[in-house]
């Protein structure tokens, strides 16, 4: 980890390269007025709009749409089955399997899925304009990034992994609020490194709307990769028969929330970070080919408690595509007998080759987290 002290406050990054966009959006946010004691950059870090992916910034009075991100929620769950050492052509029948009937990309349901909390929703315009059109995202994977992985742990356990947000229906509050902090910032003549960075007071009419908003969008965002994973495991029982779900673990990767850090009660918001408290289990999750891991938080106040939610991209998506070479990355996948989701140019933003190596991101954060168990792929499912 390392120190830089020239902005209004310090910033730490466990990142051991930074791109030079990377780094003037996190002297940005370091300069925020609102910005509180310092920033942290976890080892993942990479370029977003407005605050880096990866960054972790705490907040005075204070929320910034853009500092969640527009996939609020966006996170992970796991489940550790009792299966083990299932052969390739069983694996291959549930990748399939879960490629036909659990929506990917732009897909939705046909039908409305079904959730209490629609019945909690808030009465927020952007939410009313947008339920009906979530019933049918609930239970759906995404795109980009978002993926489904069948992996096993050193004893040949069956481990399932989802990633997977709050989809369109987050998006739309996200970009609803942000427009309205562009706004509120401007009115109010507040002067900001990037209109991206636009905040809301915690105590206003506004602020108070959009942290109801947030905190539904992660309900949400929960329940969609709850609803994932249990047709998933239907899946999976309907080609292997019964078996037992020994573990779950589920976690948030876009999100701010109220805690206290070095005395004070602040906003802390994580984009593409995860909390790390001590002695709590969390997810970081590799890229295709390279493994992930269960870990378990340190506690470390230098980073807000918190550590990297990934691997962190390495290559732009644009970039990737014509940087790496197709057959290359298929060889490299298939050499290690994952059941991969390589298979056009287009692909390419998503191979193992446009990330930073897992390894050395999870070396950079030994302060952060310990490791509990490392997961290697075997199928893997994308939008």
């Amino acid at each position: 980890m390392r120190k830089i002290e020239s902005e209004r406050i310090p910033i730490y990054i466990w990142a051991e390269e930074v791109d030079e966009e990377t780094l003037r959006q996190t002297k940005n946010i370091a300069n925020l007025p609102i910005a509180y004691h310092h920033v942290a950059l976890m080892p993942d870090a990479h370029v977003g709009f407005g605050m880096p992916i990866g960054g972790v910034l705490a907040t005075e009075d204070a929320i910034i749409p853009n500092a969640v991100g527009v996939d609020i929620g966006c996170g992970m769950h796991a489940v550790r089955t009792n299966l083990k050492d299932l052969p390739r052509h069983t694996l291959e029948t549930i990748a399939s399997k879960i490629r036909s009937r659990i929506p990917l990309g732009f897909e939705h349901h046909k039908h409305p899925r079904s959730w209490e909390g629609f019945r909690e929703a808030p009465d927020l315009p952007i939410v009313k304009q947008e339920l009906e059109s979530a019933r049918h995202q609930l239970g759906t994977l995404g795109g980009g990034n978002h993926f489904i992985e069948l992996q096993k742990d050193h004893t040949g356990h069956l481990w399932i992994m989802v990633h997977s947000g709050s989809r369109h229906f987050g998006l739309k509050i996200a970009e609803e609020y942000h427009r309205k902090a562009k706004n509120y910032c401007s009115e109010h003549k507040l002067s900001l490194p990037d209109p991206n960075l636009a905040y809301l007071p915690v105590d206003s009419k506004l602020g108070r709307e959009y942290i109801e908003g947030m905190n539904y969008a992660l309900r949400f965002a929960r329940e969609n990769r709850r609803q994932i994973m249990e047709d998933i495991l239907t899946i999976i029982e309907e080609t292997v028969g019964p078996f037992e779900a020994a573990e779950r673990i589920d976690i948030h990767h876009n999100y701010a929330a109220p805690e206290k850090h070095y005395g004070k009660e602040v906003i802390v918001h994580r984009k593409g970070a995860t909390a790390a408290h001590k002695a709590i289990r969390g997810i970081i999750p590799g890229s295709q080919g390279s493994p992930s891991y269960i870990v378990e938080g340190k506690d470390n106040p230098l980073s807000f408690k918190s550590c990297s939610h990934g691997a962190g991209r390495r290559l732009g998506r644009n970039e990737a595509r014509k940087k790496l070479d197709l057959q290359e990355e298929v060889r490299r996948l298939e050499s290690l007998g994952v059941i991969h989701a390589v298979r056009k140019p287009k692909d390419l933003d998503e191979a193992s080759g446009a990330y930073k190596d897992i390894h050395q991101v999870m070396d950079a954060q030994k302060d952060l987290v310990d490791v509990v168990l490392e997961l290697h792929p075997l199928a893997v499912v994308k939008g």
